[in-house]
């Protein structure tokens, strides 16, 4: 029996797959390991796959799409209702992908390619760095503090204790000394790779045509925008801006029942990086009137009245998110609208023919009839022999109506 459709539970080892037919009756259940991958999927005929969006899947992805799968990847939290209660194991998650990719309603992510991971590797690596970063500033002012020499919170304060290392008046211990040196060098270095990520990434923002419009949008930098260009390559995946909110995990929980809403928190799901940026954002936004004015002040300063400054910046990220999905759209339909303008029209090397008489004949007589610039009877008759519908008593009229100057002989 032909194989329809199969749920595929990778791991780093070890795989599983769940094979259905048409009917939804099982095929096959099968426990491979990593290197018969390629050789298993190349010998079956194209299928639907299902794979958890999970570490590795997207390169797993790449490489079944090669031979003609249409592959899909599933949330690991949508895939978990469909787990047999009390069966958790590697065969029963193969078997609830398998059940889950088949559901009509169900919200895939989208297959990243491999520019866009690599794209997406420099914010993981500067968001490590960063956080890197903060805990060595802080462990610098933690044991300054030991000796009494206490500063308040923020990275600005730690380069005044980098200098104090310099002074000669200063009484700390050799070994303390050392210690600070190493973790002061460590500081340093890590400022420097910071700075040489970020310089890379405005690089990047300056090419990128999703990142280079963004930025127009207050609240959102560099970062921001390329950060959004390499997670959302493909807008047109939310129906609104209010469900690429809801992606970001900016929009509240609902509890609602018996006709009554209740809407609590916002629900934080989706990517905590993107929304992370988003709301950074936005608290610029509440803070600075200049930029408070472009997005809606008067809202802004109406909620800032009745609720807290966080509060509003929410709202505020849920504001940038929508206008952030409604430029990708509109640049998104540019440049397929461009694209199909710019498809090549197919011509024929012996010129365009009109009624099964080519346009270059027709040229000759019309020239001899009625003459005219040679440049205006050529751009008429490649207008007009384009146009089947046109006859050729129209064409001749046009060609009349269009002569500069008439027979030789003729009166002026």
């Amino acid at each position: 029996m032909e194989v329809v459709t199969i749920g595929l539970d990778i791991s780093k080892h070890v795989f599983h797959v769940h094979a259905v037919d048409t009917q939804g009756q099982v095929i096959s259940r099968q426990r491979l390991r990593r290197g018969e991958i390629v050789s298993f999927f190349s010998s079956l005929s194209p299928c639907l796959v299902g794979i958890e969006a999970c570490a590795t899947a997207h390169y797993r992805a790449r490489a079944i799409q090669r031979f003609g799968h249409n592959v899909r990847l599933i949330p690991p939290a949508y895939v978990k209702p469909y787990v047999r209660r009390g069966a958790k194991n590697d065969a029963a998650d193969a078997a609830a992908i398998c059940e889950a990719v088949s559901r009509p309603n169900m919200r895939f992510v989208p297959i990243k390619s491999v520019e866009n991971q690599g794209f997406l590797m420099l914010h993981r690596a500067r968001r490590l760095l960063v956080r890197q970063r903060t805990m060595t500033a802080c462990a610098i002012r933690t044991h300054f503090a030991e000796f009494g020499i206490i500063v308040g919170q923020g990275r600005q304060r730690v380069d005044s204790l980098v200098d104090l290392l310099d002074d000669e008046e200063l009484a700390l211990p050799a070994t303390a000394g050392m210690a600070l040196d190493v973790l002061v060098n460590q500081l340093k270095e890590l400022d420097r790779q910071v700075d040489a990520i970020e310089r890379e990434l405005a690089q990047i923002q300056r090419v990128n045509p999703m990142a280079k419009l963004l930025p127009s949008i207050p609240g959102v930098g560099p970062i921001t925008a390329t950060a959004l260009a390499a997670t959302v390559p493909d807008p047109t995946m939310f129906r609104s801006g209010r469900e690429f909110a809801a992606w970001l995990g900016l929009t509240p929980k609902q509890n609602s029942t018996g006709g009554k809403d209740r809407l609590g928190r916002i629900t934080k799901q989706g990517d905590s990086y993107l929304r992370h940026l988003l709301v950074i954002g936005a608290r610029n936004v509440v803070r600075y009137p200049k930029a408070r004015s472009r997005v809606g002040g008067g809202w802004i300063e109406a909620l800032l009245e009745r609720r807290r400054p966080m509060v509003v910046a929410i709202a505020v990220a849920n504001k940038l998110a929508r206008i952030i999905w409604a430029n990708l759209r509109r640049l998104e339909e540019r440049i397929r609208s461009s694209a199909s303008v710019r498809a090549p029209r197919r011509t024929n090397p012996a010129g365009h023919r009109f009624c099964g008489i080519s346009s270059i004949a027709v040229s000759r007589a019309c020239s001899w009839l009625f003459p005219m610039r040679a440049e205006v009877l050529s751009k008429a008759l490649r207008i007009i022999c384009r146009r089947p519908a046109i006859n050729a008593a129209w064409c001749i009229f046009i060609a009349m109506s269009s002569a500069t100057c008439r027979r030789p002989g003729s009166a002026r």
